[in-house]
C-alpha cells in the first residue's frame, strides 16, 4: 500500500468531525501560507513602509496570536469547541481581505492583531476537538493533522506566488475567501462539541481564575511545555538559520531562492508521505514519552552535518561550493522533519493525558503560549549566535548550540518520562 493510499485510509476511517478538521487545517494552512510569505514585501514595496513599522506589523500578528492562546483555549472550553472554530475562521476572512485593502498603518495593525487573534481561538479549539473526537486513536489522528498542516504550508506559498504575481490584493481576497468557504462549511457540517465537561453536580467547574491555577499549579504539565519548547525553536530554523546558511554560501541570487524552496519542500514532502508510516512503526514500539525524547534527540542530531561542514574548507565557486551550500542545509531539513515526525503525534497526545481529559483547549492553549514565547526567546539567541558566528569566524557556534539545544530537550523529557511526570492523569475537582 502506498503512502497516499494508507493516508486516506485512514482518513476515511475517522469520523466526519475528525475528517473535516483534517481538511480545514490543510485549506487554514493553505490560505495563511498563501499571503504571509509576501506581507513583508507589500508593506515594504508597494506602500513603501519603513523597516520598523513592516517589523510592528508583522510583530503585532505574532503577540496578539501567542499572547490569547489562553484564552481562546478558555473560551472553547467554556463555550464550546465549534463556535470558537467558526468564529476564528470568520475574524481572518475579515482580516486577510482587510490587509489586502487598506493601506493606513493603524488599519494594517488592526487587521494584523485581527489575523493573530483569529488563530489563537481556533488554534486550541481545532486539537481539544481532534482528541475528542479521536477517542482512543488520536495518536493516529494527530498524525493524519501533522500531514494536512504540512501539505498546507508546502502548497500555500506556491499558490500565493502565483497570485501575488497579479497582484497582492488578489492574494488577500482569494485568501479571505477560502477562509469564508471554512466558516460557512463549518457552520453546516460540523457537529457541535461542548468544552470541558461540568461536575457531577451539574455546575461549571469554578471561575476563569480557578481554572488558571488549577493549570499553573500542574507540575507536570508546565515541566512538559518548558521540555518541549526546544523542539518548536529547532524546527523552526527551517525558516531561519537553514536559509540563511545557504545565502551565506550560495549568494543571494536566483539560485539561493531555489534552494531555500527546496528546503520546505524536502520538509514538507517527506512529511507528507512518511508520517503515518512512522507513527505506526514507533507506536508498536515506544510508549508515547519515549517516542518524544527520541524525535528531540533526531531533531538535535539534524544540525551536525552543518557542525560538520564548518571544517571543511569553503572552494571558492562552482558546483563544489553550491553542494556545501545546499547539502548539509538539506540534510538538516529531513532529519528536523523526521524528528517532527516522531514527535509531534505523542506529544499532543501527552498534552491531553496530563490534562486529565478535563479543560483541554485551555491545556493546549497554555502549552501554544509557552512554546511561542520559547520560539521567541530561542531564535533572539540563534539570530545572536549567528550574528557572533560571522564576527568571530567561528560558524560552528550556533550548530553547536542548536545540537546541545536538542540534547538537552532530549534528555528533559526522557528525564520526566521515567520519573513518571507525563503518566496519564485521572480528572480531579477543583
Amino acid at each position: 500500500m502506498s503512502a497516499a493510499t494508507g493516508t486516506l485510509a485512514q482518513l476515511r476511517s475517522h469520523p466526519r468531525g475528525v475528517k473535516l478538521l483534517l481538511v480545514n487545517q490543510f485549506t487554514i494552512n493553505l490560505g495563511f501560507y498563501m499571503l504571509m510569505p509576501y506581507l513583508a514585501a507589500h508593506l515594504s514595496g508597494t506602500l513603501g513602509l519603513a523597516g520598523w513599522l513592516v517589523g510592528l506589523v508583522l510583530g503585532v500578528r505574532n503577540f496578539s496570536q501567542q499572547g490569547m492562546f489562553l484564552i481562546g483555549g478558555t473560551l472553547a472550553d467554556r463555550l464550546g469547541h465549534k463556535p470558537m472554530i467558526v468564529t476564528g475562521c470568520a475574524l481572518r476572512t475579515v482580516a486577510f481581505a482587510a490587509l489586502g485593502l487598506v493601506d493606513s498603518v493603524p488599519a494594517l495593525i488592526a487587521a494584523s492583531a485581527a489575523t493573530g487573534l483569529a488563530g489563537a481561538l481556533f488554534n486550541p479549539a481545532v486539537r481539544a476537538y481532534l482528541a475528542a473526537d479521536a477517542g482512543e486513536r488520536r495518536v493516529e489522528a494527530f498524525a493524519l493533522f501533522n500531514v494536512f498542516y504540512q501539505a498546507g504550508i508546502l502548497l500555500g506559498p506556491l499558490v500565493g506566488m502565483l497570485l501575488t504575481g497579479v497582484d497582492f490584493t488578489v492574494t488577500c481576497l482569494v485568501a479571505a475567501g477560502l477562509f469564508a468557504v471554512l466558516s460557512a462549511v463549518q457552520i453546516k457540517a460540523l457537529p457541535a462539541r461542548p468544552g470541558a465537561a461540568p461536575e457531577p453536580g451539574g455546575r461549571a467547574e469554578g471561575g476563569v481564575l480557578r481554572q488558571w491555577r488549577s493549570i499553573l499549579a500542574h507540575r507536570s504539565f508546565l515541566l512538559f511545555a518548558l521540555a518541549m519548547t526546544g523542539s518548536y525553536v529547532l524546527t523552526f530554523q527551517v525558516y531561519l538559520a537553514l536559509p540563511l546558511e545557504v545565502r551565506r554560501l550560495g549568494g543571494e541570487g536566483q539560485g539561493a531562492t531555489a534552494a531555500v524552496a527546496l528546503l520546505f519542500a524536502v520538509s514538507g514532502l517527506s512529511t507528507i508521505l512518511g508520517q503515518s508510516r512512522v507513527t505506526a512503526w514507533c507506536r508498536a514500539r515506544w510508549e508515547p514519552g519515549t517516542a518524544v525524547a527520541a524525535g528531540l534527540g533526531v531533531m538535535g542530531v539534524a544540525f551536525v552535518p552543518l557542525l560538520v561542514a564548518t571544517a571543511l574548507p569553503v572552494p571558492a565557486a562552482g558546483a563544489a561550493r553550491w553542494a556545501l551550500a545546499v547539502l548539509p542545509p538539506l540534510l538538516a531539513a529531513l532529519l528536523l522533519a523526521v524528528g517532527t515526525m516522531i514527535a509531534y503525534p505523542f506529544e499532543m497526545d501527552i498534552v491531553v493525558r496530563l490534562s486529565g481529559d478535563r479543560w483541554v483547549a485551555t491545556h493546549y492553549g497554555l502549552y501554544q503560549t509557552v512554546c511561542g514565547l520559547g520560539i521567541t526567546l530561542g531564535n533572539l539567541l540563534t539570530g545572536a549566535a549567528l550574528d557572533a558566528a560571522r564576527s568571530a569566524g567561528a560558524p560552528a557556534l550556533p550548530w553547536a548550540a542548536l545540537c546541545l539545544l536538542g540534547l538537552g530537550s532530549c534528555l528533559a523529557v526522557r528525564a520526566l518520562h521515567r520519573a513518571g511526570h507525563l503518566a496519564p492523569v485521572h480528572p480531579v475537582t477543583v
